[in-house]
């Protein structure tokens, strides 16, 4: 459940009112996510969505993820507007959370998705690295290969209570992922989550991308990896070469990878595998059962890092030049 910060009409009806979007019909929380509280509002304007940002969100960072969904609209690129208030900020408090309300997008996400839609995200995907080019601000990625010896520290003493031998086999994993990772490959706006549950579609058309709250600068291949673990393994963890190619298709239709960035594919693959796989097992391993922070199986990634470790060239995740 992502609704970890309760708040009640009247807290809300307040905070509505530095806002031109009218008077509160109603409202409910929102069960996906795993990191904000997020709630549908219903206003005498229209719909919309409310996000209080819990404490794994460092409040410095907002001003970068609001003024890129603002940049990327503007850009063409069809996703959530925020809200300004009626001092011209975007950020205001609620229930003692930094809090922003942005527009409503129509859609589902695809919980099987198709080739056809991993088309339509890789074109997507695309679109996004080129719209991002010259937004003036950047943000480090906290969670990118420097970040991962450390997390993993927090966590190998215990990996064995997840699988026997975990603790060996994701070091070996570690240590060849940061020998071999690539030191210049294009760089710049990254979403960094594109998980299904992040893109919406009406039918087989997209029509929008949300939860822009890991977005930072990195390579744009990273990117493209992480949609390949996202979106191109079946639920027994087989990988969909056909899904692949389709991804990687949209992409180049609308930004062909350089030479470069297709031979660091399966490095990238396998780190953004590495990365979600120490992210989900630390919170596996240290958040209590019944905390509020949603807790993600660290296996599902374990089976994507075994597939990655036997791929030498993009060609096998569907890529052709």
């Amino acid at each position: 459940m992502a609704v970890y910060t309760d708040i009640t009409e009247t807290e809300l009806s307040a905070f509505l009112a530095e806002y031109e979007i009218g008077g509160l019909r109603s409202y409910r929380g929102i069960a996906e996510g795993s990191e904000n509280s997020n709630f549908v509002l219903h206003t005498e304007a229209g719909e919309f969505i409310l996000t209080l940002y819990e404490r794994r969100v460092d409040e410095a960072d907002l001003p970068f993820f609001l003024g890129l969904m603002q940049h990327l609209a503007k850009k063409g690129v069809s996703c959530p507007l925020p809200v300004e208030r009626r001092d011209g900020g975007l950020i205001g408090r609620l229930a003692g959370r930094p809090a922003a309300i942005i527009t409503f997008l129509e859609g589902i996400w695809m919980r099987r998705p198709a080739a056809v839609h991993c088309r339509e995200v890789g074109k997507a995907l695309a679109e996004l690295h080129l719209a991002g080019a010259d937004f003036p601000l950047s943000r480090q990625n906290s969670l990118s290969v420097k970040d991962w010896r450390p997390l993993w520290e927090q966590a190998c003493d215990r990996a064995d209570e997840v699988e026997p031998g975990l603790a060996t086999e994701i070091e070996a994993d570690l240590s060849a992922i940061e020998e071999s990772w690539p030191a210049r490959l294009p760089s710049g706006i990254v979403h960094a989550d594109l998980f299904p549950d992040n893109v919406f579609f009406l039918g087989e058309n997209l029509s929008g991308l949300i939860d822009f709250y890991f977005a930072c600068t990195d390579f744009l291949a990273y990117d493209l990896a992480t949609c390949l673990n996202a979106w191109c393994f079946e639920k027994d963890f087989s990988f969909n070469i056909t899904k692949g190619a389709a991804l990687i298709a949209g992409y180049q239709s609308v930004r062909p990878l350089a030479e470069a960035e297709a031979a660091a594919v399966p490095v990238l693959a396998r780190g953004s595998a590495m990365r979600f796989t120490l992210t989900r097992l630390y919170d596996w391993l240290t958040i209590p059962d019944g905390a509020l922070v949603q807790k993600r199986d660290p296996r599902d990634y374990i089976r994507r890092l075994r597939f990655h470790r036997g791929i030498s060239a993009a060609s096998q995740y569907g890529w052709t030049p």
